[in-house]
């Protein structure tokens, strides 16, 4: 069996029955941080969709913890993944303490990864900022202890302090074991904290390895489509 937390095998996803992403083979490990990056088009939210289940794949497979997975992102929710959009999916007219409650985390947890929290716990999660709601949001999904976790674009629209303490958090939950799969617009914040990178381009993996190792490389697969993928060990 696989020691992989999550793994797609040929895995094709799109819509109305046609394919954004083809023949896609990704693999996230305990204790890594797995960048998904790309031009805008290219299918990353696609893929990350279709590996938390809130899209059914078009071929191939994911697995989850080694077993193969057919279930709606709920039950995967409960097989150990966490799913984090660009949304800030708090429920607006609870506190930031009653997110947390209704989120079954734990509060001490999510208070000890972001004490900035503390002093807006009676606060209603609408007053708060962009990047106050996305910080709740993960703290949220980081204190319920899951296996993975999937993260779509948590830089968006938010200033670079808060981009960077953000991903801290994302790259000290691996440090503890944590797998993350990251999808980031931003290529320099991913590379900052990501151990592989996965460069997606007209719906197919046009570079992969490891992040040092890819990085020179991307703005080519950006722009030609297909690269020569570096050597990885």
């Amino acid at each position: 069996m696989t020691d992989a937390l999550l793994e797609s095998v040929g895995l094709s996803a799109g819509y109305h029955g046609h394919p954004v992403v083809r023949d896609l083979d990704i693999t996230v490990k305990p204790g890594e941080v797995v960048a998904l990056l790309g031009p805008n088009g290219a299918g990353k939210t696609t893929t990350l969709m279709t590996l938390a289940g809130r899209l059914r794949p078009l071929a191939g497979e994911v697995k989850l913890r080694g077993h193969v997975s057919r279930s709606s992102l709920h039950g995967r929710a409960e097989a150990g993944l966490a799913l984090v959009t660009e949304e800030r999916s708090v429920f607006m007219r609870l506190t930031a303490m009653q997110n947390l409650k209704v989120g079954r985390c734990n509060v001490p947890q999510a208070l000890n990864a972001f004490p900035e929290l503390e002093p807006l716990l009676n606060r209603l999660a609408g007053q708060l900022s962009g990047g106050e709601q996305q910080i709740l949001t993960l703290a949220r999904a980081l204190a319920r202890d899951p296996a993975v976790l999937l993260a779509d674009e948590l830089s968006l629209g938010l200033a670079p302090k808060i981009v960077v303490r953000l991903l801290d958090a994302v790259r000290e939950a691996a440090d503890r074991g944590l797998g993350v799969l990251l999808v980031e617009q931003h290529t320099h914040h991913a590379l900052r904290i990501a151990d592989r990178v996965y460069v997606l381009n007209r719906g197919e993996i046009a570079l992969s390895g490891k992040s040092d190792e890819v990085a020179p490389h991307i703005e080519a697969s950006y722009l030609a489509g297909k690269t020569r993928q570096p050597a990885s060990s």
